[in-house]
């Protein structure tokens, strides 16, 4: 009997590996930097404002973060920010760019799993330079088919790259832990979105689940990914 499913792919950031708590970490020391002028909540609105302005012009990742952190500065300081505190802005995204990688629980075995029945991709946005970092610092790059690093996650992202890897958006399966970005876009184009929860997330990646869509799963760590493959199979 055929597979119902040809392709897993998997989202990087959180799902396979830490990234969203540096970005609340250098969230914590910018508003420190800028404690004089203004309160958390109030800059950290007006710095979601800022990174959702500038997607189109930088796209994700830890440098469009950086320019967003930057612009936000000269906007509640009214153009009084200082150059030193300007300078420890750029070195925090420096940091962010160096910072270690270090594998979610199950991630390893999560993909080893799959692979030994299905073609395995990875498919993550963000900076081009700072993805294939962490991908060969993660030591799972030759556990995937196959690396797609996009500019963005939509529904005719996921069709073109499963038809390119695999059988067609309708026998793959995309796990993640965005619901925007991993999930709902997936499902849209006709597979299957599968959300792994992670304890920090972005909140422009946050979206209502499509919670009565069969092809939808939620699942609480990457451990409990091959039972679900099973159980889809089994269908």
């Amino acid at each position: 009997m055929a597979q119902v499913l040809s392709t897993i792919g998997f989202d990087a950031d959180d799902t396979l590996w830490h990234n969203e708590r540096f970005f609340q970490m250098t969230q914590a020391h910018f508003a420190e930097l800028l404690a004089d002028f203004t309160d958390k909540p109030n800059l950290m609105q007006r710095l979601l404002a800022a990174e959702k302005r500038n997607l189109g012009h930088y796209g994700f990742g830890v440098k469009g973060f950086t320019l967003s952190m930057i612009e936000t500065a000269i906007e509640v300081t009214s153009g009084k920010v200082s150059a030193p505190v300007i300078a420890e802005i750029l070195d925090a995204g420096r940091e962010m760019l160096r910072h270690p990688v270090d594998l979610l629980p199950h991630a390893r075995a999560a993909v080893e799993t799959a692979r030994q029945t299905h073609r395995t991709l990875l498919i993550t946005k963000g900076d081009l330079l700072d993805q294939e970092r962490k991908l060969a610092q993660s030591g799972l790059g030759d556990l995937f088919h196959a690396v797609e690093i996009v500019s963005d996650k939509t529904p005719d992202t996921y069709r073109g790259i499963f038809d390119r890897h695999g059988t067609g958006v309708d026998r793959a399966l995309m796990v993640g832990n965005s619901m925007r970005s991993d999930v709902l876009p997936m499902i849209e184009a006709g597979g299957w979105g599968v959300f792994v929860h992670h304890g920090h997330a972005w909140d422009f990646e946050r979206a209502e689940a499509p919670s009565e869509d069969a092809r939808y799963h939620a699942l609480q760590d990457l451990g409990e990914l091959s039972d679900l493959i099973a159980k889809i199979e089994s269908i």
